[in-house]
């Protein structure tokens, strides 16, 4: 008896969600400093995308990060548009409280789950950035801004190789009992495989159904789209992805970037999926990249085109069609 094939994608009853990091995440690695307007310009132009959330800027040091230098300007100059909310990244007090004076909705807070990588990433212990993200959710006891937790390597370091499925767990539960709404299981050096990432995500969301999940991936091998569809298989709403395929992790030497916006909002919607995302509008503002970064992007919808797009029939067909019938 012939058995017939489920399709395995086909828990995602809601509207899948795409959240827009190259701002930011694409940013901050850049040699050149890309000028306040055209930030703001970009963003604008974002905005208008219909994506659910714009991480706009990081409010750490400027020393740090001289990228993102202007922070504070970047998140005053643009124009919001309902619905969209504008989140941040802080590493601690005094990052939150800029951020806050900045009128941030939300404030993305950031550690990882393995102790190496945390140690070179943030020069301090796993519980040591635990305590000072834990300080900045007392902060913002009484406001109206959203917290949400990023989990670094939370599918692999390159130096300590797996990550225990309980050590994230942990720490996910850790924020979320503080108050934290959101949290984000971020795959930082693109070492995740498609089982490795449905069993991660299926496990959090049995143990907390309630929490804001979102799935950060990077595509460093190669496997970040086919990473977000185990990732839509688990039950995953929510998608980090960075414009034109941005960014990138200095542990993770000539990598590729994060799974690019407009290439996984083109394969989500070609499924079928609920992506309430304004394609062509986002490959326009791909298309401002090169010029504005001074190189090319590795987003292959932007050079590619969409798979509807189809080529004009060459006029020679007439004639070819003629001989082969003769």
């Amino acid at each position: 008896m012939t058995q017939s094939i489920q399709d395995p994608f086909t828990k995602a009853q809601a509207p899948l969600l795409i959240q827009e990091v190259g701002p930011r995440d694409g940013f901050q690695i850049e040699a050149a400093f890309i000028p306040t307007v055209d930030k703001i310009a970009l963003i604008d132009a974002l905005s208008l995308c219909g994506l659910a959330k714009i991480e706009a800027t990081s409010f750490t040091s400027p020393k740090a990060i001289p990228a993102l230098a202007d922070a504070d300007e970047v998140l005053r100059g643009i124009r919001r548009q309902p619905g969209v909310v504008y989140t941040v990244l802080v590493p601690n007090l005094r990052g939150a409280e800029r951020a806050l004076a900045a009128g941030a909705d939300e404030l993305n807070l950031v550690m990882s789950t393995s102790e190496t990588h945390n140690l070179l990433n943030l020069r301090m212990s796993r519980e040591q950035s635990a305590g000072r993200l834990l300080e900045v959710v007392a902060l913002t006891q009484g406001t109206q801004v959203a917290l949400n937790v990023s989990l670094s390597t939370a599918f692999g370091c390159p130096m300590e190789g797996a990550v225990p499925e309980a050590v994230v767990l942990a720490y996910a539960q850790r924020f979320l009992e503080a108050g934290v709404r959101g949290i984000t299981l971020c795959d930082t050096t693109g070492m995740a495989n498609p089982r490795q990432v449905r069993a991660l995500c299926e496990a959090f969301i049995g143990r907390f159904p309630g929490a804001e999940l979102t799935l950060h991936l990077h595509n460093t091998r190669g496997m970040g789209l086919a990473n977000a569809l185990a990732g839509v298989e688990a039950g995953v709403q929510r998608f980090d992805a960075s414009l034109g395929g941005l960014g990138g992790c200095p542990y993770a030497p000539g990598a590729t970037g994060n799974v690019c916006t407009e290439d996984l909002v083109h394969m989500l919607q070609a499924m079928g999926y609920e992506v309430a995302v304004d394609l062509p509008r986002l490959l326009a503002a791909a298309r401002s990249l090169p010029a504005l970064l001074g190189h090319d992007v590795p987003g292959q919808v932007l050079h590619a085109g969409r798979s509807q797009d189809l080529h004009p029939i060459p006029a020679s067909l007439t004639e070819i069609r003629a001989r082969a019938e003769a």
